[in-house]
């Protein structure tokens, strides 16, 4: 009988917990850890609308699809812009992690991760497409929170802590305390806009039009935000503007160092914004606990040396920082009893109703 009861209903669903990223998305399963880390893009037919691709497959086509087919990133600077496309990359996602089995097979609960600064309308599409993609019920953490949980920070404790989440498409920075955050910031300026100064840079200086993935390459390979103890170089390749051939010109450190400044500054400028405002009690806390960095663009060379000697505080990087807001939407999937609290506005409404589900 129990045999037959798990053939039609299949094994209950375990909690799911996304990291709804501009450049990559992170699924965390609950008892596994992160499942999966792929790009967020999907490869779509222009004249079909069929979908080709999804994630790390679909970013190899990117720059090098035919004129019928076009690589997507549904979401940019953090918020859905194609819904419909998002929609079927989350179900892909969910359903790679969760396949439905059984005739009746459960749909998972899952939290997704929001960028603090987005509106009713963009969290309502966010939780909509989490819904149509499969999912039993759906709840929004805005991501500063996440990856507060995730760094494993005591968000619920009266002590402040102070976490930088630093993006594809934002930057996320809060004071939290108390399970609530007490002042934040987002802004649209993180790994995107560092690639996109790489390539303006290349063009300007050289004539040479690069690619997303090359800039993207020159700046994890020898971008930084703070002097390198040895400055390095890299060969960048593209396609000179003047003769319309292909070039190749060596680009060092130093340079892409003073390319990156600008989105830097405006990075460190929302830091002290959110210094500015957190109120003394807490500015004691943050003096003695430090900052912590998470997401991908955290992992720039030189970032925690940079805004330490520009906030004169400890800075340090979480471990594991690009997994930080998926391992904490997880954790609050997992048990929400507990972390309730931090969920976004849209959604307290129906946490006591899905508690027990």
């Amino acid at each position: 009988m129990a045999n037959l009861f798990a053939v039609l209903f299949g094994s209950f669903a375990r909690d799911v917990g996304i990291d709804l990223g501009t450049a990559n998305t992170l699924v965390f399963l609950e008892g596994q850890g992160i499942c999966i880390q792929e790009p967020s893009v999907v490869a779509v037919d222009k004249r079909s609308k069929r979908v080709l691709a999804i994630g790390a497959e679909a970013k190899e086509m990117v720059g090098r699809t035919p004129a019928s087919i076009v690589a997507i990133r549904p979401l940019r600077d953090g918020v859905i812009s194609d819904f419909d496309i998002t929609e079927k990359m989350l179900h892909y996602f969910i359903h790679k992690v969760h396949p439905r089995r059984g005739l009746f097979g459960s749909k998972p609960r899952v939290v997704i991760g929001i960028p603090s600064g987005v509106t009713e309308v963009e969290k309502r599409a966010v939780h909509e497409a989490a819904l149509s993609a499969g999912a039993r019920y759906a709840y929004l953490v805005e991501e500063p929170m996440a990856a507060a949980i995730g760094a494993g920070l005591p968000v619920g404790e009266s002590v402040g802590s102070m976490v930088v989440d630093i993006g594809g498409g934002t930057t996320e920075v809060a004071v939290t305390a108390l399970g609530g955050i007490v002042v934040s910031r987002s802004i649209r300026v993180a790994g995107d806009e560092m690639d996109e100064v790489i390539i303006q840079h290349c063009r300007q200086k050289y004539n040479l039009l690069i690619g997303e993935r090359m800039a993207e390459r020159t700046k994890i390979a020898i971008g930084s935000a703070y002097p390198l103890p040895e400055e390095q170089t890299i060969t960048v390749r593209g396609r000179d503007l003047i003769t319309g051939l292909p070039e190749a010109v060596q680009v060092s450190s130093v340079e892409i160092r003073e390319a990156l400044s600008g989105p830097l500054e405006v990075i460190i400028e929302t830091v002290r914004e959110a210094l500015d405002e957190t109120p003394p009690e807490l500015m004691a806390d943050l003096m003695e606990q430090g900052i912590v960095l998470a997401g991908g663009g955290s992992l720039l060379q030189g970032l925690p040396e940079r805004l330490s000697e520009e906030t004169r505080m400890r800075v340090y990087r979480a471990e594991d920082p690009m997994t930080c807001v998926a391992r904490g939407a997880g954790a609050i999937a997992s048990d929400l009893d507990r972390y309730h609290k931090v969920l976004a506005t849209l959604q307290r409404g129906s946490v006591s109703s899905s508690r027990s589900a």
